[in-house]
């Protein structure tokens, strides 16, 4: 249950990263207040989550999800550039957070 609550705020944590682009600098209400909401939340269940879980192999899995994340809709949604190497990079970082939690079980 603790890896889902993880995974969740990674999600959050994408959230108040393409959220904070959608703030302009904290200028426009309504993103801002989702923002911050964002942020509490993802804090709140990597909290959570770290009760039973390593915190080492959680902080570098709710980083590495919001990072893969937060890059993908920065393609999607921001036109950011998809190269191959950027790509791989990710693929790597997915590798990354596969292997801590094979490691953990």
């Amino acid at each position: 249950m603790n890896w889902i609550i993880l995974i969740i705020a990674g999600l959050f944590e994408i959230g108040w990263a393409i959220g904070l682009k959608y703030t302009e600098g904290f200028t426009r209400l309504w993103p801002t207040v989702g923002t911050v909401l964002s942020m509490i939340i993802s804090l709140g269940l990597l909290g959570v989550a770290m009760k039973s879980l390593p915190v080492g192999t959680a902080y570098a899995v709710w980083v590495g999800v919001g990072a893969v994340g937060t890059a993908i809709l920065g393609i999607i949604l921001l036109g950011e550039p998809a190269s191959m190497m950027r790509l791989a990079s990710l693929a790597l970082i997915v590798a990354g957070i596969i292997g801590l939690k094979l490691a953990s079980v």
